[in-house]
C-alpha cells in the first residue's frame, strides 16, 4: 500500500496525525498577531517626527490615535461573528490587506491631519481591531479540545511581542530614515503575514481531515457547525449585558484600565520621554521590557486567578499601577537608568494581569455568554484608551509637559481599585 493511500486510510478511520496541524495553524496566527500587533504601538514613536516635520499639533496626532484604539476595541466582537458566518482565512485575509494598504497610504498620502485620521485612525483601527485577542480565541476554540490554554497563551504572547517586542528595531529605522520607515515595515511584516495565512491558514480540523488537538476522534464530527445569525447574538448579548451592574462596574474598570495601559503608554510614554531627552530607540527598549514583563505578569495573573478571589486580585494590581504611574514623573532621565528598567518590569507585569481575573468574573456572572460580553467590556477599554490618547495630546500642548498626565492616571487606577472591591464574592 503506498504512503498517500495510507494516508487516506488514517483519514477515513479519524486517526490523528503525529504532528498535529493544529501547531501549525498557531504559528501561522500567531504570525497574523505579531503583525497585526505592530501597527498598535507605533504612533508614540513617529508622534514627534509628526509634529517636527508635518507641523501638526499632539492633539489632532491624538485624535487619529483615538479613533484607532476606538475601533482596535469596537470591531473585535463583531470581527468574531464575520469569522463564524464567512470563515476565519477569508477575514484574517482581508484585515491584512486593509493593514497593508493604510500603511502605504499612511507613509505616501497624508497632505493633512484629516488624511493621518483616515488612515492610520479609521482604516488601520479596523484592520488591527479584526486581528485581535477574539481572534485567538476563536483560532484555539477551533483547533484545541485540549491544552486550549496553553494556545490561548502562546497566541496572546505572539500579540504582546508585536505590540512592544518589534518597537526596538522600529527605532533604529526612525533614526536611520524617517517616520514612513516604520511604517512600511509594519506594512511588509502584514505582507508576509498574509501570504502565510493564504497558503497555510484552515477554517478547522475538518479541512484537513482531523479533529480538534486532543479529542477522541469518535467524539467530533468532520462538519463545521456555524451560527445561523452570529451578528444578532452579539448584540442580544450586549443587551443583555447592559442591564447588569455587574457588567457596567466591569466595563468601567477595564475602562480605566485601558486609559492607564494602551492609551498612555503606547501613545505618550515615547514623546514624554522625549521631552526628558531620552532617544527613541531607549524609549523603545523601555518599551520591550514592558511587553516581555507582559508575559510574566499574564501567566502568573492566571495561576493567582485559579487561587485567590479575583476582585482583590484587581484592585492589588490596580493600586500597584497606580502607584508605578505616580512614581514616573520623578523617574524619568535622558537615559536607561536602573530605576526606570524597574518600573517597566513592574508596570509590565501589572499591564495586561487585570485580564485572567475580569474573564474569571465575566464567566462567573454572564455564563455561556461570557466570551461575548467580554468582547462588549473589551470596548469600553479601547473608549478608555482613546479618551486618554486624545486627553494626553491636549494635556501636552496645553501645559507643554506630561506631568499631570501621569498623575491624572494615577487617579485613575485608584479609581479602579476602589471599583475592583465592589461586588459579590465568587469563592
Amino acid at each position: 500500500m503506498s504512503i498517500s493511500e495510507v494516508d487516506i486510510e488514517q483519514r477515513a478511520i479519524g486517526r490523528a496525525p503525529r504532528f498535529h496541524p493544529a501547531w501549525t495553524i498557531v504559528a501561522v496566527a500567531a504570525l497574523a498577531l505579531v503583525a497585526a500587533g505592530s501597527f498598535a504601538t507605533i504612533a508614540g514613536l513617529i508622534t514627534e517626527p509628526l509634529v517636527e516635520t508635518k507641523g501638526w499639533s499632539r492633539a489632532g496626532i491624538g485624535a487619529a490615535v483615538a479613533v484607532n484604539m476606538v475601533l482596535y476595541g469596537a470591531v473585535g466582537p463583531f470581527a468574531a461573528a464575520m469569522m463564524d458566518r464567512y470563515g476565519i482565512r477569508r477575514v484574517t485575509s482581508y484585515a491584512l490587506i486593509t493593514l497593508i494598504a493604510s500603511s502605504v497610504l499612511t507613509a505616501l498620502f497624508t497632505p493633512s491631519v484629516f488624511w493621518f485620521v483616515l488612515w492610520f485612525g479609521f482604516a488601520i483601527g479596523v484592520g488591527t481591531g479584526s486581528i485581535t485577542t477574539v481572534f485567538a480565541a476563536t483560532v484555539a476554540n477551533r483547533w484545541f479540545y485540549r491544552k486550549i490554554g496553553l494556545a490561548t497563551g502562546l497566541l496572546t504572547a505572539a500579540s504582546v511581542f508585536g505590540q512592544f517586542a518589534m518597537l526596538p528595531l522600529l527605532s533604529v529605522l526612525l533614526g536611520r530614515a524617517d517616520w514612513r520607515a516604520p511604517v512600511l515595515v509594519c506594512g511588509v511584516l502584514a505582507t508576509v503575514a498574509l501570504l502565510a495565512v493564504l497558503l497555510f491558514l484552515r477554517e478547522g480540523p475538518a479541512a484537513v481531515g482531523t479533529v480538534r488537538y486532543g479529542a477522541d476522534p469518535g467524539s467530533e464530527t468532520v462538519g463545521t457547525d456555524r451560527p445561523i445569525n452570529p451578528f444578532a447574538r452579539t448584540i442580544t448579548a450586549m443587551r443583555s449585558a447592559l442591564r447588569d451592574t455587574r457588567f457596567w462596574v466591569l466595563a468601567s474598570m477595564f475602562a480605566l484600565c485601558g486609559a492607564t495601559t494602551n492609551g498612555l503608554m503606547w501613545s505618550h510614554f515615547t514623546p514624554a520621554a522625549h521631552d526628558h531627552g531620552m532617544a527613541a530607540t531607549t524609549a523603545s527598549g523601555l518599551l520591550a521590557i514592558i511587553g516581555v514583563a507582559n508575559i510574566l505578569g499574564t501567566v502568573s495573573a492566571g495561576w493567582l486567578t485559579d487561587r485567590i478571589e479575583p476582585r482583590l486580585l484587581l484592585a492589588v494590581f490596580f493600586l500597584g499601577r497606580g502607584v508605578s504611574l505616580a512614581l514616573l514623573p520623578v523617574l524619568f532621565t535622558s537615559g536607561r537608568s536602573p530605576d526606570l528598567v524597574v518600573f517597566a518590569v513592574a508596570f509590565g507585569i501589572l499591564d495586561v494581569a487585570t485580564v485572567p481575573p475580569t474573564l474569571t468574573l465575566c464567566r462567573h456572572y454572564f455564563g455561556a455568554d461570557s466570551a461575548l460580553t467580554f468582547g462588549w467590556i473589551s470596548v469600553f477599554h479601547q473608549l478608555g484608551a482613546g479618551a486618554m490618547a486624545l486627553t494626553g495630546g491636549l494635556i501636552r500642548d496645553i501645559n507643554g509637559s506630561y506631568t499631570p498626565l501621569w498623575i491624572t492616571a494615577a487617579l485613575a487606577c485608584l479609581t479602579a481599585a476602589a471599583l475592583g472591591t465592589t461586588g459579590s464574592r465568587i469563592r
